[in-house]
């Protein structure tokens, strides 16, 4: 039981460590699939993801959930009870953090164990479909931090790439 617990654990903790800093933050600097699909002010948010089938969309959903299934394989022959646990609390979180658009409150008991246990609740999420520079972490607050330093240096990359390609 233990062994399990511990293995879902590190496949969310390293999906979501790798999903947000080799997927999300280099697709919000040098990409546009997931901003086109996922921050658009035109979105509809219950009807775009999960109504349609739109190829763009599940893209962007299968790159972001790449790192969770490469982890599910890695951590497999450890735990199947845990990795399947893992991959089922990482894709109910998906659905809970998008439930603001419901006009879902999280109840304040809810918000403080969240706060705790460094866990991302649907309205911080959405501060991060608002203001696309904050927010980072799917599923853990504590990589806020460290991806404002990652996209800051991508960013500044992404200049010197343009400075080195148009010769200025």
């Amino acid at each position: 039981m233990l062994e399990a617990i511990v293995v879902a654990w590190l496949l969310l903790f390293f999906g979501d460590f790798l999903s947000t800093f080799v997927y999300h933050i280099p697709e919000h600097v040098f990409g546009s699939l997931h901003l086109r699909t996922h921050h658009s002010w035109k979105k509809d948010f219950r009807h775009y993801a999960i109504l349609t089938l739109n190829l763009q969309v599940l893209l962007d959903g299968i790159l972001g959930a790449l790192p969770y299934l490469i982890m599910a394989v890695m951590l497999w022959s450890f735990s199947p009870i845990g990795v399947i646990s893992g991959l089922l609390l990482g894709q109910f979180h998906v659905w809970w953090r998008h439930v603001s658009i419901l006009g879902w409150q999280t109840p304040n008991i809810v918000n403080i164990v969240c706060q705790f246990l460094f866990i991302t609740t649907p309205e911080r999420h959405w501060l991060h479909h608002h203001k696309t520079n904050l927010g980072f972490g799917d599923i853990f607050t504590f990589f806020e931090q460290p991806a404002q330093v990652w996209l800051r240096w991508l960013r500044l990359v992404r200049v010197r790439l343009r400075y080195i390609n148009f010769g200025f």
